[in-house]
């Protein structure tokens, strides 16, 4: 796992400051804490920060091709490079490290860009090409899922990028503005998806993208691999998908440095060790950490798996601190990122960093199988449309509107939300399941000359957008489409990067092999959801490898007690946050009604209030100067 960055220049004759490069690097250090390098030549620029991993010893980069107009630099990891790398030698390639990032040079010269459809992995690389002295060029990538991150900026001068948004910020070539329409996007999901990041002039690269960009032209981007999206796919037998999932799981273990798992007790991560202990010739490294709430706390379950397998088992149980939120984290999320779950994601990485330098994790397993329980109400919801006809739907919609809103009360007492979901579209139903707040509800805090400028703008419709595009009528695999480019790439997967980035450990999530997702993600619905419970395929199938209190136990949140911290322990900087927030973004007294009917009990206002502290240290940590159109 590393980070890179680079620049490549319009200007004939000129070339990058080599210092600038460095403190570009400077800026990912947690990313690589072991070693680094720098090339300069032309045009074209690049640099690279390494958390060794594979060819400890060799794997230096820049890495060339044999002829030195060549170089790659890349972040993350390459699981079928070895044959690959037997492929290419056959065709007359020298190598000159063991590395796997060193195939990706010389596919690139048989391949071009093209070589993105031969890899199995997850990455976000920049090779620089000089070949042609007059027409130097740069290729960008990013896998398939999104894995791994990839920024980029194009300006009057050039072409500038990096690992993390802040590199391209410390280029200079880029204001430090806020886009107006981010400030919507976060307030309403929570965090900032699509090309467009929270910086004005800083572009995301979309997973299973590719960009090329030649002086004095306009970068162009193209997408090389999507979701299937035609039709849904036979029923798996057990059998086939334990064989993927034990495939895929030896494919990401090879390390030449310490590695081990996240183990929480779920099905997801207990699948992932146990498929591990049989692959691996000595005990598997797992990490667990607890909470004092025992309404969060998998730790039991944990250890029961670990003892079961013969696991080296580190373990901690976490008392819940919001403090990092605000002193440490901001500066590794240099986009706002509203989820609470970043504090404990980022201890336990910090823990397993103790142990090992790379961890497998069960993440992806809910977006593939349909785990959440939002996709299990979404399945129910769909069939009670069905079944009511509109006019049913339009007299439960206006039931709802005319239920009281009763946050405080027990979950079975809460029904305005399922009431009002049968009335809307499919599209609109999901899109209030995976957001924090209404549209309506983020526009009552603006500020009212930002309010009117962003009147036109409305987060869902990116969504909706992903949301229409399979060609099969099916809500629960539309659902599941969108939610892989947005929700898991942008939040789930940008989470975990930066949370274990900043601790330097590498981790790997195996349910997320393309060519496994390629295989479940469109199964039949009743294939991942039966009755009251999603994930079905992979639960039966680990039926009798996995226990039955792994399997049919209740699904427990990696969760914070976020209420909590709002009334106590964060009062006085939650109080503070909304005080400094700048006043031609929000109306500063809506903000302090919304504190005093949480802190009152009338109201639980817990998401926004984190989200606006969040915001607020965001915004001081990286010296937002402003608001962008």
């Amino acid at each position: 796992m590393c980070g890179i960055t680079g620049m490549a220049l319009h200007e004939r004759g000129q070339s990058p400051r080599r210092e600038l490069l460095a403190a570009m690097n400077g800026t990912l250090a947690h990313r690589g804490p072991d070693d680094e390098g720098i090339v300069v030549r032309g045009p074209l620029a690049a640099a690279f920060r390494r958390l060794s991993i594979i060819d400890v010893g060799g794997g230096h980069q820049p890495i060339f091709n044999e002829d030195g107009d060549v170089a790659v630099v890349s972040n993350g990891e390459i699981y079928n490079f070895r044959e690959l790398r037997a492929r290419l030698c056959e065709r007359g390639h020298t190598f000159r490290t063991g590395s796997d990032m060193e195939t990706l040079v010389h596919l690139y010269e048989e391949r071009g860009d093209q070589l993105v459809h031969e890899l199995v992995g997850m990455f976000a690389f920049c090779i620089l090409d000089w070949r042609e002295p007059s027409a130097a060029r740069v290729l960008l990538a990013r896998d398939r899922i999104g894995i791994k991150p990839l920024y980029y900026a194009e300006t009057s001068q050039g072409l500038v990028w990096g690992s993390e948004a802040k590199a391209v910020l410390q280029s200079g070539q880029v204001g430090r503005e806020l886009r107006a329409p981010a400030l919507l996007d976060y307030l309403v999901q929570g965090y900032c998806s699509g090309p467009e990041t929270a910086w004005s002039g800083v572009r995301r690269l979309l997973p299973a993208h590719t960009l090329s960009w030649t002086p004095g032209a306009p970068a162009r981007t193209r997408r090389y691999w999507d979701l299937p999206r035609d039709g849904l796919r036979e029923p798996a037998g057990r059998e086939e998908v334990l064989e993927w999932l034990d495939r895929a799981v030896a494919e990401h273990m090879v390390s030449d440095v310490p590695l081990g798992a996240f183990l929480s007790g779920g099905i997801d991560s207990t699948a992932v060790v146990t498929s591990m202990a049989a692959a691996a010739h000595e005990p598997v490294v797992a990490c667990s950490i607890g909470f004092r709430e025992k309404s969060h706390d998998e730790l039991e379950r944990a250890r029961a798996t670990a003892a079961r397998l013969g696991a080296v088992h580190h373990t901690q149980v976490l008392a819940p601190d919001p403090s990092p939120a605000v002193e440490t984290l901001p500066w590794f999320y240099d986009e706002p990122m509203a989820d609470p779950s970043t504090v404990p994601t980022w201890m336990v990485a910090r823990m397993a960093r103790e142990h090992v330098t790379v961890a497998l994790s069960g993440d992806g397993g809910d977006e593939v199988f349909a785990g959440y329980r939002r996709y299990v109400f979404d399945v129910a919801e769909n069939r009670a449309r069905r079944v009511l006809g509109p006019v049913g739907r339009r007299v439960l919609a206006g039931l709802g509107r005319a239920y009281p809103k009763l946050d405080w009360a027990p979950r079975f007492l809460r029904a305005r939300s399922v009431l009002e979901n049968l009335g809307r579209d499919p599209a609109r139903a999901y899109w209030s399941s995976v957001t924090q707040m209404s549209r309506a509800a983020a526009l009552e805090l603006l500020a009212p000359d930002l309010r009117a400028a962003l009147a036109q703008h409305d987060p869902f419709d990116a969504f909706e957008d992903h949301y229409r595009r399979p060609a099969i009528d099916e809500p629960l695999f539309r659902a599941q489409y969108a939610d892989f480019h947005g929700f898991l790439p942008d939040q789930i997967l940008c989470k975990t990067d930066r949370a274990s980035m900043a601790a330097s450990l590498e981790v790997r999530v195996p349910l997320l092999d393309h060519r496994l997702v390629e295989r479940f993600v469109n199964l039949p619905t009743a294939s991942k959801v039966r009755g009251r419970r999603g994930k079905h395929a992979l639960r039966e199938a680990l039926r009798g490898r996995l226990p039955d209190e792994v399997l049919d136990g209740p699904k427990m949140g990696f969760d914070t007690p976020l209420r909590r911290w709002i009334q106590r322990d964060l009062a006085e900087a939650v109080a503070e946050a909304l005080e400094a927030l700048p006043g031609d973004w929000f109306e500063r007294a809506t903000l302090r009604r919304r504190f005093d009917q949480h802190r009152a009990g009338a109201r639980d206002h817990s998401a926004l209030l984190w989200s606006l502290l969040v915001l607020e240290h965001w915004r001081r940590r990286h010296g937002v100067t402003g608001l962008a159109a």
